[in-house]
C-alpha cells in the first residue's frame, strides 16, 4: 500500500483546512486508515481513524467536535477535515495503514504517507 498525504499550509487560527490521504495498492476490510500529528518535540499523537471495510470512525479525546474523517470510495481517498484551527494544531500530519485493527498506536501502522505540514498563525 502507498499513501499520498497532502493539503497542508499555512492558514490562521480560526480557519479550516482539509487534508488528503490518497490510498494506492489493495485495501481490505479490516485495515485502518488513520491520521495522527507530530509537533517538534512530542510524541506522535492519534487524531482520527476510519475503518475501510465500514467506514466506523474512531477519534482522539480531544479532537472531537473539530476534526471530521471521512472517505470518498471512489477516489480510494480518506480526508482530515479540521475546523477552528489553533496554533497548537500547528504539526507535520501523517496519514497511515494498520493491518491490525488496534487503531490508536503509531507503533501498529504498516504504511505511511509522507506528512503535510500544517502552520497555524494566531
Amino acid at each position: 500500500v502507498q499513501l499520498q498525504a497532502s493539503g497542508g499550509g499555512l492558514v490562521q487560527a480560526g480557519d479550516s483546512l482539509r487534508l488528503s490521504c490518497a490510498a494506492s495498492g489493495p485495501m481490505f476490510r479490516t485495515y485502518i486508515m488513520g491520521w495522527f500529528r507530530q509537533a517538534p518535540g512530542k510524541e506522535r499523537e492519534f487524531l482520527a481513524a476510519l475503518k475501510w471495510g465500514d467506514g466506523t470512525t474512531y477519534y482522539g479525546d480531544s479532537m472531537k467536535g473539530r476534526f471530521t474523517i471521512y472517505r470518498e470510495n471512489a477516489r480510494n481517498t480518506v480526508y482530515l477535515l479540521m475546523d477552528n484551527l489553533k496554533p497548537e494544531d500547528t504539526a507535520v500530519y501523517y496519514c497511515g495503514v494498520d493491518r491490525s485493527g488496534r487503531t490508536y498506536y503509531s507503533e501498529s501502522y504498516d504504511y505511511w504517507g509522507q506528512g503535510t505540514l500544517v502552520t497555524v498563525s494566531s
